[in-house]
């Protein structure tokens, strides 16, 4: 995400459209729209992008207000072939460049690209995510989460302390927080994490820094953890006004799918990540040692005497290494 941040804001975005970029773009993917309805519920589904795009816009907004005496960059349409770059798309016709391939192939290059290209990007931290999910659900008692978790402003500023820093991502977040509403957290305790968990972390903000500068860096993280307590005091609220359990309804949209399409399609997406991950795994076994080199590089005392040290002469128009003692040894 970062650097396509940085990719965008070269080409000519300014700090307000690049903010909210950085804000919605985790949030309101296809991919983790799709893993909230099936981990989560209705109600989170379609919160969760609502609130990132507001949040997004909100923090855009202030950003193009404060700087809005910025001068215009220039910039340059991208119009290289997505399908296979078969063409730069400036040296040909628009209507050339159209009908460069057919809608076969268009359909199985997209469909190439979400099978091998997105889901290899986010397999590995779906699969941390549920990991995590896993110790939470065992490790942690259920009466501290409720006590410290529960719901209320206190609840919020929690979750911003934790998420804020953690470097997660949007997949990754979504079987965490649903293990924590399973385990007593108020799912606007829950909406918290996931808004600000992949839009921040530590490791980010130097990035951070270079693409928005300082200044406005603090002013994403004001408006971002601004919004996502607002948010989820609301969404507290209306779960209470619905009278609705989060925890009765968590993960019942994926009950509607009869269970043989489940282990099919369990078993498609385990075969779709045998790929990513072992390109992980090669990536993390094969990682080529540092070689060490040694290079001695003693002084020519010859040319260059130390402290009033004279060099042996003798020993010198003999062609030895020049450091002066040989002579005596011998």
């Amino acid at each position: 995400m970062l650097p396509a941040a940085a990719s965008l804001q070269k080409q000519g975005a300014n700090k307000g459209a690049t903010t909210a970029f950085l804000i919605s773009t985790p949030e309101s993917g296809v991919d983790s729209i799709a893993i909230t309805y099936a981990l989560l519920d209705p109600i989170m589904t379609v919160i969760r992008p609502i609130a990132a795009f507001l949040s997004a816009i909100a923090a855009g907004l202030l950003e193009n207000t404060i700087n809005w005496s910025e001068p215009e960059k220039q910039t340059k349409v991208n119009r290289s072939c997505p399908v296979d770059n078969c063409c730069d798309g400036e040296s040909c016709s628009e209507e050339e460049h159209k009908n460069h391939h057919s809608k076969r192939e268009k359909v199985l290059a997209g469909f190439r690209y979400a099978v091998i290209d997105v889901w290899g990007d986010i397999a590995i931290w779906f699969y941390v995510g549920l990991l995590i999910a896993a110790v939470i659900t065992v490790l942690i008692p259920d009466e501290l989460m409720v006590s410290l978790l529960g719901g209320g402003f206190s609840s919020m500023l929690i979750m911003l302390v934790i998420g804020i820093p953690l470097y997660i991502c949007a997949t990754a977040s979504t079987p965490v927080a649903a293990a924590l509403i399973l385990k007593g957290v108020s799912p606007g305790a829950a909406l918290v994490f996931l808004l600000v968990g992949p839009a921040t972390n530590v490791t980010s903000l130097s990035v951070l820094f270079g693409i928005l500068g300082k200044k406005s860096t603090f002013r994403y993280l004001t408006v971002l953890a601004t919004t996502a307590v607002m948010f989820g005091l609301a969404v507290d609220q209306i779960y209470a006004m619905l009278g609705i359990s989060p925890q009765a309804i968590i993960g019942e949209a994926a009950e509607i799918i009869p269970e043989p399409i489940k282990l099919v399609a369990v078993l498609v997406l385990a075969v779709f990540s045998v790929k990513p991950l072992m390109a992980q795994f090669k990536k993390m076994t094969n990682r080529k040692k540092s070689q060490t080199y040694v290079v001695a590089n003693f002084p020519d005392l010859r040319s260059n005497p130390i402290h009033g040290l004279k060099p042996n002469n003798s020993h010198a128009e003999s062609g030895a290494c020049g450091c002066g003692n040989h002579g005596a040894n011998e």
